[in-house]
């Protein structure tokens, strides 16, 4: 398994993979981005990497894909810094397993290699945040070193949800 940059040569699995989702909340965010013109979206990714082009309150981001044997297996996004909106509840890595690949561990092989991305990069702390309800994803964080900080209480229209904090240093 390896990461990859998004590009065209994993164009049909992409679509496969936004297929499974139905209407699933995606994570992470890039994974909302029109692929009806894949080579728009892909620079859409590109954009974000390079820091250009960003909506209101959002910072560079670079998406990497989980790949085994040509297939897309999962997504992750790392944000390169915080502003103090995304510090607060977002942190810097969002990811998701592909539905038909999920309870593999593969959260936890997908966060690691984001990891290591993120140390050649020279970041030595990341913010890691998820729903405390979500305990898979807490154990994928805690299992790459991910030591709870703190919770948030956010509340909505429908309901409220508790975010837990994690951070790992690298």
């Amino acid at each position: 398994m390896q990461l990859v940059k998004p590009c065209l040569q994993y164009r049909q699995s992409y679509l496969q993979y936004i297929a499974e989702l139905e209407d699933e909340e995606r994570y992470p965010f890039p994974l909302d981005f029109d692929c009806d013109d894949f080579e728009a979206m892909l620079q859409k990714n590109q954009d974000f990497a390079d820091g250009v082009n960003l909506p209101q309150g959002y910072v560079a981001s670079e998406t990497y894909w989980l790949v085994n044997a040509g297939e897309l297996l999962g997504v992750a996004n790392l944000r390169l810094s915080l502003n103090e909106t995304i510090r607060h509840c977002g942190g810097h890595v969002g990811l998701g397993i592909r539905p038909s690949f999920r309870g593999e561990g593969l959260g936890i092989e997908l966060l690691g290699q984001t990891i290591a991305v993120a140390k050649l990069k020279g970041m030595k702390e990341l913010h890691i945040h998820c729903y405390k309800a979500n305990l898979a994803s807490a154990k994928m964080i805690i299992a790459n070193g991910g030591i709870l900080h703190s919770e948030i209480e956010l509340e909505d229209d429908n309901a409220a949800a508790i975010i837990q904090r994690y951070r790992v240093l690298i």
